[in-house]
Parts: C-alpha cells; structure tokens; sequence
C-alpha cells in the first residue's frame, strides 16, 4: 500500500474508497461539547462506539486514562491495551462475556458492566465472588420505552437488583440511561424535553436506590441529541455522548449538529456514467457508505449520503441516490432544478455519511486531513466483537 501521508485527495495513488477525517472539525465538535457540559456542572465520558480508534480517544478524552464508554468487549481490550483505565461497557451483560470482562479488570481497567435483570445481577453477583473481584454493575433505567432498562419508577425490581448486587459480591455503582427515542426528533423544543425527561427519570432511580439504603455515586446519561439540547443537568454525574465527535446526516436532521460540522466523509472515484437516466457512478457503493437509510425516515431524505467537492462544500441537491455493493448511483434529488456537475471518470468527490458508526465500521483506517485539505496522517481503527 502507498504511504498516504502528504497526498491531496486528486492524487491518484490515494486508493478509493477510503474514509477521510477532518482533524480540525473533530477537535472544533469535542471542544464545542465539552464547553457546553461544563457550563451544565458534568462531566463528559466519551463513547468511542463511533471512533474505534486510540488516536481518536486521546483527543476526546479529558484525561488519556478515561473516563470511557464502549459499546463492544474488542473495543474495551482495545482502550484498555492503549492505558485508558476508567472504562463503562454500555450494553446489557451476557453472563458469558463476564470471564472476558474479568480478564480486562485483571490487566488493571476498571471496566463496569451494565443489566437491567436479576438473571444478569446474579450472574454479575457469582462471577464477582469467585474471582474475588467486586465487578462493578450500573442498572440500566428506561428513559423513554425506546429499548432496555427498568422503569424509573419501579422499585421493587430497582431495589432487587441493587440488593442482589451489592450483598452478592459485586458492587452497585449506579444507574444508566439512554434517550434513545431523542433520534425521532428534530424540534429544539422537543429535545429539551426528552433531554429533561432522560434527567428526571435518571434522578428518580438514584432516589429510589439511596432511600432504600443502597449507594448510588454515578448517574450516567447520554445521546449525541441529549447531550446537544440538554438545558438542566442537576443530580447527573456524566453524560455519555459519542457520534457528535464526527457527525454526520442524520444527526444534522434531528439538529444535533450542522452539516458543515460533519467531520468525516468517504473519498470516491467517479468511474462511469448512465447520462440519459443522471447518473454519475463512483466506486463507493455500500460497502464504503453503509446500507444505513436512516435520514429516509427524516424531512430531508439524503439517499446514502450527500456528494461533495474535494474541499468538502456539497454540490447542489447532489446525493448518492442508489447504492449496489461496489456502486455508488450519484444523481441529483428528485424534483431539483439544479445542474448536474461536470465529474469525468477518474475525478473524486467526498460523501457525507447518514450514520458515522455505520459507515466507519466499513473502513480500518482514518485518512486525517489538515488544515491545507492534504492527508497529514493515517490512524488505524478496529472493528468487531
């Protein structure tokens, strides 16, 4: 493979398809979300979900040792191989996957898991006192119906699990929620009130915990559009947000970012065109943007993705209209009266992507751009489970 480094995005040893990252947008978008929570009194604990990449991480992180959330035990491994030690696994725990996080907690992260079951609390609970290790569990809490947790108001089930936990021999660290239903919004006021919604019933399960006489030190909470709108934060510890360190279209829809924020995109090459139906074809089908259609449910349908010049400055209503799997169809929207862009075979352009995670887990590495637009540098990525 050809070093990248110093190359222009026109430079033809550069090979597409490939995933760009503008470093200066990335640093502009954690330094815009850190400076928002900090004025709300919480501390940001990034989800690398979305990155998958030391290099990343060390410009997300407050500290390089954390604190962190994944979403995968590749990814723990991976942040915890690279020193980040304050480490959250955010999703529901498979008894089976206890003696892989032991072994994590045993190179010396403090990795947590999270449950929302009494199958998973003693399992957590069994796994903590025959490795004589006091696994730390949050209780998933349902903010909004939109997937896991237990009701914020159900305190039988809430006291049960922090009782199986903290007298089982793990430890109860505190309760975890997601808004996810926050992504079906797009109205600044409606995600006001799902961010103060995700806060109440955050609040609410801590209280019900620490009156039962059970301890309850974090309150994590957290989505890129929640975290965004947030406007009252008191009784939180941290929130939790990850896709806002890129951005991407469909986080532009709900309003979480602008989409001159959207820090990556996908290099493609025009090779070839269908002039009587539109059509530009490009070598990045959806196995470089993803088969994610999420901004197909949103105002603004933006096919697989919106079609750039090498600068980043999208051409008028041009968007990836179809995709095959090596083949991207580039085609303007339907209804536009703009004109189609000159784009001979063999020219470039980037593609804005629906769903940053999606669309990275494509890819194992970042191109990282500079200021001048060339390629200043290569970081790996990882995928899997």
């Amino acid at each position: 493979m050809v070093e990248a480094t110093g190359m222009d995005l026109a430079d033809g040893r550069l090979q597409t398809p490939c995933l760009l990252l503008d470093e200066g947008r990335l640093r502009a978008n954690v330094a815009r979300m850190r400076a928002h929570l900090d004025r709300l009194g919480v501390a940001l604990r990034p989800h690398l979900k979305t990155a998958k990449s030391l290099d990343v991480a060390r410009i997300a992180l407050a500290d390089p040792a954390g604190p962190a959330t994944v979403s995968t035990l590749r990814e723990a491994e991976y942040f915890a191989a690279g020193g980040v030690r304050d480490i959250l696994y955010a999703v529901g725990i498979a008894p089976a996957k206890l003696p892989r996080v032991l072994a994590i907690r045993a190179g010396g992260a403090d990795l947590a898991v999270v449950l929302d079951s009494l199958e998973q609390a003693r399992a957590v609970a069994e796994a903590a006192r025959a490795a004589g290790d006091p696994l730390p569990a949050l209780i998933e809490v349902d903010a909004d119906g939109h997937r896991s947790g237990v009701s914020p108001d159900d305190a039988d089930t809430l006291v049960a699990l922090g009782r199986c936990l903290a007298e089982g021999g793990a430890a109860l660290r505190g309760v975890l929620l997601h808004a996810g239903d926050s992504y079906a919004l797009s109205e600044p006021g409606a995600l006001i009130a799902a961010a103060q919604a995700e806060r109440d019933a955050g609040v609410r399960a801590a209280g019900i915990l620490r009156e039962a006489g059970l301890p309850c030190p974090v309150v994590s909470v957290g989505s890129t559009p929640t975290a965004r709108f947030a406007r009252d934060l008191s009784g939180i510890t941290e929130m939790r947000a990850g896709v806002f360190m890129f951005g991407d279209l469909f986080q532009a829809g709900v309003g979480s970012v602008a989409q001159e924020d959207i820090a990556v995109s996908v290099l493609a090459t025009v090779i070839g065109h269908q002039r009587a139906k539109g059509w530009i074809v490009t070598d990045a089908g959806w196995m470089a943007l993803s088969r994610d259609r999420g901004t197909a449910r949103q105002r603004v349908d933006q096919g697989y993705g919106v079609a750039c010049d090498l600068a980043g400055t999208p051409y008028p209503d041009l968007i990836v209209a179809d995709a095959n799997q090596e083949h991207g169809i580039v085609a303007l929207r339907r209804g536009s009266g703009a004109a189609l862009p000159d784009l001979p075979v063999g020219a470039r352009l980037r593609i804005l992507p629906n769903h940053a995670c999606a669309t990275g887990a494509q890819h194992d590495r970042y191109h990282v751009l500079g200021g001048d637009g060339r390629v200043r540098a290569v970081w790996p990525r990882i995928n899997g489970w």
